[in-house]
């Protein structure tokens, strides 16, 4: 008769591999971020109005109010940097591994490098190049669609909340999900006002980082369910288990 350890050894087994197999087809997945590549590399005529109406106008916006434009750049470089959040991501994850929540902390890397390598692969195939405007003020490396930092923004408040929702008071826990998604909007909107992306890029980016996020907590809730762990709501976040002693099933409490 299998014991403890061996069942949830495969558990673990077919954790990892579901983990592996969500991000290996997150990009695919995502029907409607396919459907937005497809009308950028068909140049349909109304996206590309759509961004260059947006691109024009918040440019002459960006040039007539420097003041603005330096705030926007201080948000991009340096608060919404993708280093700044991925480091974010690294530091929850060791506190994570430190705290016993050893597939909670495998979900987290897991979701944040897999969205950096799928959105880095998107880019290469696609190679879109990037707004070329009068007198810019800002500038970035590298391709275009989709836009690194709107999709790294998604995943990595994605992986903030759903892991430390469990630990915030019931009430408080509006503000948080009200604080993650005006920053992860605000990247997107800092990107297109600095005329480094267009506003297509932005929305692939979005949408390709919540595929990648989707696909990869459907993984950690079936580990849930062969652990015998109750289904969690999204408000709860991943792993309501972690403010207790033992976050999971073979933990040894503090």
């Amino acid at each position: 008769m299998p014991t403890k350890t061996t069942t949830l050894r495969a558990t673990d087994r077919r954790f990892g591999i579901r983990l592996l197999a969500a991000a290996g087809v997150a990009a695919a997945a995502a029907v409607p971020f396919g459907l937005l590549l497809v009308l950028v590399e068909g140049r349909w005529r109304p996206l590309r109005d759509l961004d260059r109406d947006a691109a024009n106008g918040l440019h002459r916006v960006a040039v007539d109010h420097p003041a603005w434009t330096s705030t926007l750049r201080v948000l991009s470089n340096y608060v919404w940097d993708p280093l700044t959040l991925r480091v974010g991501v690294a530091l929850l994850t060791g506190w994570l591994l430190w705290r016993g929540a050893r597939r909670l902390a495998a979900w987290a890397a897991v979701t944040a490098v897999a969205g950096g390598l799928i959105g880095l692969g998107v880019k290469t195939v696609a190679e879109r190049a990037r707004p070329v405007l009068e007198d810019p003020v800002a500038h970035a490396p590298g391709y275009s669609f989709p836009s690194g930092h709107a999709m790294t923004a998604t995943t990595s408040f994605a992986v903030f909340l759903l892991v430390l929702l469990p630990m915030v008071p019931r009430r408080a826990r509006i503000a948080c999900w009200v604080v993650a998604v005006l920053s992860v909007v605000g990247v997107g909107f800092t990107r297109v006002a600095l005329g480094v992306h267009w506003f297509s890029d932005v929305l692939g980016g979005w949408l390709l980082g919540l595929a990648v996020v989707v696909l990869t907590s459907r993984a950690f809730e079936a580990w849930r369910s062969d652990t015998g762990r109750r289904p969690t709501h999204v408000a709860e976040g991943l792993e309501p288990e972690l403010t207790g002693p033992s976050p999971e099933p073979d933990s040894t409490p503090r």
